[in-house]
């Protein structure tokens, strides 16, 4: 991406563990560079195109001068949040918060805390095979669209699929989202959870029946495996129940691993299928 930088931008604020600074106040610097796409600002010459940096530094100051915050991490966190969530074309932001005169009875320049946020992808396969399914799948996508930082952006349609594993049970009602999150993936994981839990779920079976299943099937192009999570979901490329709606609303998006799209994972899948049948 293109990028805008914001240097040493000079404010006074009233940010600080000790008394003093939040009431006295003291002097802080702000480097920001933001990440957005320049080319059709460029192209036309139009400022509405672009990202102005006099409204940001404004903001900034507006921002920095209505909060307080005992820690520069808790500054940057919610600045960054702030004009992410506040700024048309904002992809990414990377700031570093400058405080020159810290309190710590010793020589030194300055002390600063530099971070890097941004919006993310992620899609989310849905299903269930207990109760009303269209219902609750309905409504679980509806909230999905109210986690905080997060958008529904794509939804495919609802498929109905043949148990995965235990087969002897009800057929499954599946779909896929696409959202945009500021969420990191384990975030994301944990409000999952709360609505499934809030329809019922519970995790006594695998692959048996359930109520509500969310799961994170890609968050932008991260590979990653912890006790919580594995990104791409484990196998997905093997289940049409996730790979049919994923085709349906990210056709060309890869699979960071196999470097193959939706697409043609349908394709290899259902050509496998119908070999097995034969």
């Amino acid at each position: 991406m293109d990028k805008i930088h914001i240097r040493d931008l000079e404010l006074y604020c009233n940010h600080g563990v000790y008394p003093e600074e939040t009431f006295l106040g003291q002097k802080f610097l702000f480097d920001v560079t933001l990440y957005t796409n320049t080319r059709p600002a460029g192209l036309t010459d139009d400022l509405e195109k672009s990202i102005n940096y006099g409204e940001i530094s404004h903001q900034i100051k507006d921002y920095m001068s209505s909060h307080t915050y005992k820690l520069l991490e808790a500054a940057a966190e919610n600045l960054c949040r702030e004009l992410l969530l506040q700024t048309k074309g904002l992809e990414k932001i990377h700031l570093e918060i400058k405080k020159p005169w810290a309190p710590v009875n010793l020589p030194l320049d300055t002390v600063s805390v530099e971070i890097e946020r941004s919006w993310h992808t992620a899609y989310i396969a849905v299903g269930a095979n207990m109760g009303e399914t269209e219902k609750t799948v309905r409504e679980a996508i509806q909230e999905v669209g109210t986690i905080k930082d997060t958008t529904v952006t794509r939804v495919s349609s609802l498929i109905v699929t043949k148990p995965y594993g235990v087969v002897e049970q009800d057929d499954f009602l599946n779909g896929a989202m696409e959202v945009r999150t500021l969420l990191t993936p384990e975030e994301l994981l944990e409000e999952l959870h709360r609505i499934e839990a809030e329809h019922g779920r519970e995790r006594v079976l695998r692959w048996g029946p359930r109520t509500l299943d969310l799961d994170i099937i890609f968050y932008d192009d991260l590979v990653m495996d912890s006790e919580e999570l594995t990104i791409p979901h484990i196998d997905m490329q093997n289940r049409d129940f996730v790979v049919d709606p994923m085709a349906e609303i990210a056709p060309y998006k890869r699979h960071p691993i196999y470097g193959k799209t939706m697409k043609e994972l349908k394709g290899e899948l259902h050509g496998e299928l119908i070999g097995a049948a034969k």
